[in-house]
């Protein structure tokens, strides 16, 4: 800056001061003039302020140092330098000038060369400054130009979507990756899709992968459970090392679960019983358990903790998802904009993000399937899953049971609904469940199964129950007891042979950090017993061997060393978990075990040479057959089943039914085609099939006993109303259309018949009864449907015995107390379940806002259909 260009200010109110430093600098700078602080301070702020400002220090109104002091703190003007001029020279006042921010002192009268010397000293300073932050304002704008491509390349803020229904985002300035929507197995997906990789760093590979997890809105889409974060949270602790001591990947910074606040919360509480189970002793002797075997159970879950049971919150961070912005970490936000749908912003950047599956979709699996059909035995196993929860090309260890042509799950792992369908079997067909532990990779797919037709029978140990029961409680944020209105539990005693229906099996304790029991199945035949062991998630010899002792916080050695027999127990085919670590099991245990065939399962890897020498290995949908059989188990299902529906009908005429031709059909093929010609009623005997409506783009899928189109017994035109294809392999009995009109007819049936399938029809048209509701049921519901009408006008209250309406024709208002509208009930919906589903609504009214027609249903059926009694649920809520 030239002397010629430079503006000076004096400030003072002496005029004499005011004239000889005019003098002195006017002949080289423009020069400003303020006889006291409050005019400098407006000149400073105008639009042409001064270079430099020379300060009088007492002045009235304000003064000097109040003038700096103002000028300093206002973002406009602090950069003008001010030079202090002043008759006072005590060192302890030049300090409060320099504190205020004044960068000289000039002492009264000033000396014209030393003036010119200092200002000019002060106004180079002052142009080497201003330069210098121009430097800096253009460096800031080129960092933050590449921080953008940065960012832009990196894919900060853009939604990417791994899987229907969940979606991977990154914010690495924030230092966030997030993972939207967390079905079963995400983990393996996000491994297949490369989301997850292994890296080295300081000589340590682990993997990266998440650090956020974003919950859906919704538990339940689609029958598929939406929010299982157990897996995706255990992969951040310790796969990616964010708990390990001394981990690289440790910064101190702990996961985060977030979302709507009632989902968090249950995933919270989901997580603690999942890695602990039952809590303490009391809740370990209220299972049965005696005194000495709760007290040494106790101490093996404290060696399974390292001592201490954990709140979830002590490393989990969590935080509720609203409707306004809300931060999750170093500036990143997040809010609801809707129904499963949200929106991330980060700088002046922002993202959406939509969790909602389609009508139809699902949750995909991350792993090839394929399709497979296999007959029925007297006494076998079938193995459908060998991997363990990080293997991304195989299920879970699983098998399947089957006894005398019926089916049993052994544990029910992820996406066990879609392993059941690639096996040509249907819930429908699935008479319940042997149940080893609560680890999700053997539990998740429980919760999923309420989603049938009605209750599947739940085997285990009280102990296990009671562990597995509080778990998914705390899953569906339900009230304790809850579990048992959707399973009819059978438990089963330790070490002892249990019977049911002829299939034996006893349960054996193993240590474990949950309750756990493994399971030996055993039948008969002309050559004796045949036996099949399941061993899920056992615990090597070694970590045994680490928790024996006398001490009082260690396990006695005669406890463990019977775990450690049980282990070695003889079986015809024994499939065991050899998949290492502290919470599994090791082959080389196993060397001199004598069972006849080992299966070696619960890895994700390949077997070592060495396991190899032990035990074998074995793949999706193999078939180890203990006990054969020539018995034809579909055709004895289809008669038991033909003459509960027709009771009282001659054996001979029902054997002519159970006598049609049984047809094959292949996952994917048309079986019938809507608008055809149809000349024959065709029955579901195995697999799933699924029935798409013409009018409609409705889509329902049909199990076990299911008539697939009943439109030539309603309608005089023998033609199918609907398209059916084959979802899984499947068998269906196909009987002539004229031979099942002649046997309802011959046995008195076809009026009462018609009427039933007419009401099944109108039944499976609601979103009620729209899905999975198993034939039979809906038989019984038809025929103890009674017909009612009602009003315009006409008020429904809550007092009367518990009973639930189903609208064939017109609109109910719903009203609380208040007077306040609760929603509307249309054609197809139903009103009037409060009561026996125990929600409190407080006082309801329904108000007939037209003529109605009405089925009035038994309410205590429809609580013994899990699917149907869980919508009630739902909807009562919504309604509450």
């Amino acid at each position: 800056m030239s002397d010629s260009s430079a503006r000076i200010m004096i400030v003072d109110d002496d005029q004499l001061t005011m004239m000889v430093l005019d003098d002195i600098l006017r002949p080289h700078f423009q020069i400003l003039k303020a006889s006291n602080g409050k005019e400098a301070l407006a000149l400073a702020e105008s639009e042409s302020p001064p270079d430099l400002i020379l300060m009088d220090i007492v002045m009235p109104e304000v003064d000097g140092y109040e003038a700096c002091r103002r000028l300093k703190s206002n973002p406009d003007t602090r950069h003008i330098p001010v030079i202090f001029v002043t008759g006072q020279g005590e060192d302890e006042e030049q300090a409060v000038g320099f504190q205020l921010g004044g960068v000289d002192y000039i002492r009264k009268p000033a000396q014209p060369a030393i003036l010119l010397a200092r200002v000019r000293a002060q106004l180079a300073l002052f142009d080497q400054s201003r330069a210098l932050e121009l430097q800096i304002q253009k460096r800031t704008s080129e960092l933050q130009s590449a921080q953008e491509a940065l960012r832009d390349a990196m894919g900060d803020l853009l939604p990417v979507q791994a899987a229907p229904g969940v979606m991977w985002l990154k914010i690495p300035e924030a230092g966030l990756k997030i993972l939207c929507g967390c079905p079963g197995e995400v983990v393996k997906t996000l491994m297949r899709k490369g989301f997850v990789t292994t890296v080295t760093q300081d000589d340590v590979t682990f993997e990266t992968g998440p650090n956020v997890i974003l919950l859906s809105d919704q538990l339940v889409q689609n029958g598929a459970f939406a929010n299982l974060a157990e897996f995706p949270v255990l992969h951040m602790l310790y796969r990616q090392g964010m708990i390990i001591p001394g981990h690289p990947n440790n910064s101190g910074q702990r996961p985060m679960i977030m979302g709507a606040a009632d989902q968090v919360n249950s995933q919270m509480d989901y997580i603690h019983r999942g890695n602990y189970g039952l809590l303490t002793k009391e809740e370990i002797l209220a299972t049965g358990v005696d005194e000495e075997t709760a007290d040494i159970m106790m101490r093996i879950k404290l060696k399974f903790a390292f001592g201490e049971i954990r709140s979830p919150a002590t490393f989990i961070d969590t935080l509720e998802v609203v409707d306004q912005p809300r931060e999750i970490r170093n500036g990143a936000l997040v809010q609801r904009i809707g129904r499963n749908r949200f929106r991330f912003i980060f700088r002046e950047h922002s993202a959406e993000v939509d969790l909602n599956l389609g009508t139809n979709e699902t949750y995909e699996l991350p792993y090839p399937m394929g399709f497979h059909r296999f007959k029925r035995y007297y006494f076998a196993v079938l193995h459908t899953g060998e991997g363990d929860g990080w293997d991304v090309n195989r299920p879970c260890m699983s098998s399947i049971v089957m006894f005398q042509g019926r089916i049993f799950l052994v544990d029910t792992p992820p996406n066990t609904m879609q392993n059941l369908t690639a096996l040509g079997i249907d819930i429908s067909e699935v008479e319940g469940i042997f149940h080893t532990h609560a680890h999700d990779d053997h539990f998740a797919g429980l919760p999923a199964l309420i989603h049938t037709g009605r209750r599947l029978k739940y085997f285990a140990t009280p102990l296990v129950r009671a562990s597995v029961e509080r778990k998914f409680e705390a899953l569906m944020s339900m009230e304790p007891g809850a579990f048992e209105r959707f399973f009819d539990t059978v438990d089963l005693a330790f070490d002892k042979w249990n019977n049911y229906q002829g299939l034996e099996v006893m349960p054996l304790f193993s240590p474990h950090p949950v309750e756990t029991n493994l399971y030996m199945f055993r039948a008969m035949d002309g050559g004796g017993y045949r036996t099949y062991a399941h061993w899920a998630d056992l615990s090597s010899f070694k970590v045994l061997d680490a928790m024996t002792g006398d001490g009082p916080d260690e396990v006695p050695e005669k406890f463990m060393e019977k775990v450690k027999r049980d282990y070695l127990r003889l079986a015809d085919v024994k499939k065991l978990d050899i998949g290492g670590g502290m919470i599994h099991g090791v082959a080389d245990d196993f060397r001199q075990d004598p069972s006849k065939r080992l299966i070696m399962a619960h890895i994700a890897r390949k077997m070592t040479t060495d396991e190899m020498k032990i035990g074998s290995e074995s793949a999706f949908g193999a078939l180890d057959i203990l006990i054969a059989s020539d018995q034809n188990y579909f055709r004895q299902r289809a008669y038991h089943f033909l003459s509960t529906l027709f009771k009282g009908t001659p054996h001979n005429q029902l054997q002519m039914l159970v006598n049609c031709q049984v047809e094959l059909f292949n996952a994917g093929t048309i079986i019938h085609r809507s608008g055809r010609s149809c000349h024959q009623v065709d029955m579901i005997l195995s697999g799933t099939v699924a029935y798409l409506e013409e009018e409609s783009d409705l889509l329902r899928h049909f199990g076990f006993g299911s008539f697939l189109d009943l439109n030539p017994l309603l309608t005089h035109t023998p033609r199918y109303s609907g398209t059916c294809r084959a979802v899984s392999h499947c068998s269906v009995l196909r009987i002539p259309t004229r031979l099942f009109q002649s046997f309802l007819n011959d046995n008195g049936l076809l009026e009462n018949m018609r009427v039933i399938f007419e009401r099944i029809q109108f039944l499976r048209h609601t979103w009620l009864f729209s899905e999975k509701v198993a034939e039979d049921s809906m038989i019984r519901i038809a025929q103890n449907m009674t017909l009612g009408m009602a009003t315009r006008g006409s008020v429904f209250g809550t007092d009367a015995a518990p009973e639930m309406r189903l609208l064939r024709k017109g609109c109910v208002q719903i009203s609380n107390g208040q007077g306040a509208s609760l929603g509307l009930v249309g054609e197809g919906d139903f009103f009037g379940t409060r009561l026996s589903l125990g929600i409190d609504q407080g006082d309801v009214r329904h108000l007939a806002m037209e003529d109605l027609e009405f089925f009035t249903l038994d309410i205590h059926e429809l609580m013994k259909i899990p699917i149907v009694y869980w919508k009630m649920l739902e909807k009562a809520k919504e309604r509450s």
